[in-house]
């Protein structure tokens, strides 16, 4: 046991004597949902240069490390995939587009836009952070996409509107849980449930925002068949 210590010993000292250093140099600044303190927080991007030390004193370079991105707030350093993750403003605002857009979609779909159709589009995107949208202001917008696009009211799913609908989801669907990216095809479900059943064009429309939200093929049915269930 006595080498053992003995072995040990020396490791220790050796490492006192014995170790390395990162210099950072900041390349970049903006601003991240920070990982660990769970919000939005400003960030710099660093690279580093290692350097060998000998009782602290930079000797030799080990090569270079980094980029890592440095929270401002708790000075944690977090892979540069930290950056993929919108901040919470930007969540807001692709999550509330995503939900305009779909009722947009849904509602040209659905034929001439129904009052029940356009009421329960516009409490949906109220709800999702346009505190001023109207029936009316939805009707004009869906009429006004009808005229720019030549698209007919309840034509199936053209390819400009499944391109829209991926604009929208595609982005989104990545930070959201499952049931967030249900709840987004059910609120489109309801607007086209709310002035009667299905048509084809609008079941084909709510499986393309079933598949721009990666839900299964089975997912989108069963959710489907759950909005026309009353709650």
């Amino acid at each position: 046991m006595l080498p053992e210590r003995g072995r040990d010993g020396r490791a220790s000292g050796l490492a006192r004597v014995l170790g390395h250093r990162t210099a950072w140099t900041p390349v970049g600044d903006g601003e991240f949902f920070c990982p660990g303190c769970g919000g939005d927080r400003n960030y710099q991007r660093l690279t580093g240069r290692r350097r060998f030390t000998v009782l602290g004193v930079p000797v030799l370079p080990r090569g270079g490390t980094g980029p890592v991105v440095e929270c401002a707030a708790c000075r944690r350093h977090f892979g540069t995939d930290a950056l993929d993750h919108p901040t919470t403003t930007r969540f807001s605002a692709m999550l509330r587009d995503a939900v305009h857009t779909v009722a947009l979609a849904v509602l040209s779909a659905s034929g001439p836009c129904a009052r029940t159709s356009l009421e329960t589009a516009a409490v949906a995107v109220r709800a999702a952070g346009f505190p001023d949208c109207t029936r009316e202001q939805l009707a004009a917008l869906v009429d006004a996409l009808a005229a720019d696009t030549g698209r007919v009211h309840g034509e199936p799913c053209t390819p400009g509107l499944a391109i829209e609908l991926h604009e929208a989801l595609d982005p989104l669907a990545p930070h959201l849980a499952a049931a967030g990216r249900e709840s987004i095809l059910l609120q489109g479900a309801r607007i086209a449930l709310a002035d009667g059943p299905y048509t084809s064009a609008e079941r084909e429309v709510l499986a393309t925002v079933g598949t721009a939200l990666t839900l299964h093929a089975d997912d989108v049915t069963r959710l489907l068949a759950a909005a026309r269930t009353p709650s």
